[in-house]
């Protein structure tokens, strides 16, 4: 129960300090907002790697769970709960932000819990969502691969990898790469935001799932 409790926790952290960022700065319209919010979200992940990394493997994020499932690294029991779990804390997330911004008039309620929007269109953004998504999941399996990994570093490759996918994909959907990350924020913003959540949702999960295929060809086999 401890791990999934722990991504719980770093699911709820990493909404509150990414989506938290993009609201307290007015969103990502200049490139200094589209810096400060991808390094949010890199550091968010960095951090919680070095938290909860040695209970759960810090995947809050059911794409991650879907490619390590994929991989055979985890049971489907487990990557069940963790994905129930990641979802869970993306909600306490978004109702921690609502909490303590819905009374603040300089505030825009269309940005109220960092939901995402893709202007582009839902085509594109779902074709973007899913290479982004494939590749951070690719960095995430082959960094913590048993026998070719990073070891103790492979919560700093991570991360770093997160802030160039958000510094990239910012300006075409918003960056979600996270199912967990985009649901909840939808769900508390309605509207636009709600009606293409399921870009956000099926695209990562593809990406996910790719990554797990492209690793398997790549990874050492198994004697």
């Amino acid at each position: 129960m401890k791990k999934y409790l722990a991504e719980m926790i770093g699911t709820m952290v990493l909404v509150f300090i990414g989506c938290g960022s993009a609201i307290f700065n007015n969103g990502c319209g200049t490139p200094a907002q589209v810096l400060m919010v991808a390094v949010a979200f890199g550091v968010a992940v960095v951090a919680m790697a070095y938290t909860i990394g040695g209970i759960s493997g810090c995947h809050i994020n059911p794409a991650i769970t879907l490619g390590v499932w994929m991989s055979g690294r985890m049971s489907g029991k487990d990557a069940g709960m963790y994905m129930l779990f990641q979802v869970i804390g993306g909600f306490i997330g978004s109702l921690l932000l609502y909490i303590i911004i819905a009374t603040m008039p300089d505030f825009q309620s269309a940005t109220l819990t960092g939901a995402n929007y893709c202007e582009a269109g839902a085509v594109p953004g779902l074709v973007a969502e899913i290479i982004f998504t494939c590749v951070f999941v690719l960095v995430v399996l082959g960094t913590t691969d048993s026998k070719v990994g990073a070891g103790n570093f492979a919560g700093l490759a991570i991360g770093l990898s997160l802030v160039i996918v958000h510094i990239a994909l910012i300006p075409i959907t918003g960056t979600s790469v996270n199912p967990a990350r985009s649901l909840a924020p939808a769900v508390f913003n309605g509207g636009d935001a709600l009606a293409q959540v399921w870009v956000y949702i099926i695209g990562p999960f593809i990406g996910g799932a790719l990554a797990a295929c492209i690793w398997g060809v790549l990874s050492p086999k198994k004697k």
